[in-house]
């Protein structure tokens, strides 16, 4: 991947303008699917520009190079770089969900189609980012005044794979 190309493809997008910091993630040809996919999971989101190879390029020329595109109002870049490098666990995106539906909905939506559910609401989606799904306040569980609380929530959610407020809550409270 040529970092003249890739950065020439920048002005192309008008989203890498307006925003000081945007998370570029590298694809192996799927990007454009993937962006797809999460902005079909979040409101205020969409596909907001595509930049494509252009002759003389390390892509095929007229494949799509990039993608930016906004998920719940942030926005990313995708790159079709190649398979010189994939996720790991290093990185992650933590969605903070209102309520138990919300987490049921987010979580089903991201493991669909061979997405994995890892533990303590970690999860791998199918193109092999790394998602934590918890609850927005998921502070409150972890009450610094009662370190109990905190060790009961922290052993309950050890045993969890995708997050259950209502278990959580009872652990915090000692039900």
């Amino acid at each position: 991947m040529s970092r003249v190309t890739f950065w020439m493809c920048l002005e192309e997008i008008p989203m890498a303008k307006l925003q000081k910091i945007a998370p570029c993630l590298w694809f192996d040809g799927n990007g454009e699917e993937a962006a797809r996919f999460y902005v079909s999971i979040f409101d205020d989101s969409a596909i907001t520009a595509l930049a494509r190879y252009p002759e003389g390029s390390p892509g095929t020329p007229g494949s799509v190079m990039l993608v930016a595109f906004r998920l719940a109002g942030q926005e990313f870049l995708a790159l079709n770089g190649g398979p010189m490098f994939t996720f790991s666990e290093a990185i992650s995106f933590v969605v903070h969900c209102e309520d138990q539906a919300e987490i049921d909905r987010v979580w089903d939506r991201l493991t669909e189609d061979g997405g994995q559910p890892v533990q303590c609401g970690w999860l791998k989606d199918r193109f092999g980012l790394s998602w934590q799904v918890v609850p927005a306040d998921i502070a409150a569980f972890y009450p610094p005044e009662d370190p109990d609380a905190a060790a009961r929530v922290m052993q309950a959610v050890m045993g969890m794979v995708k997050l259950d407020i209502a278990a959580m809550t009872a652990a915090r409270d000692g039900a």
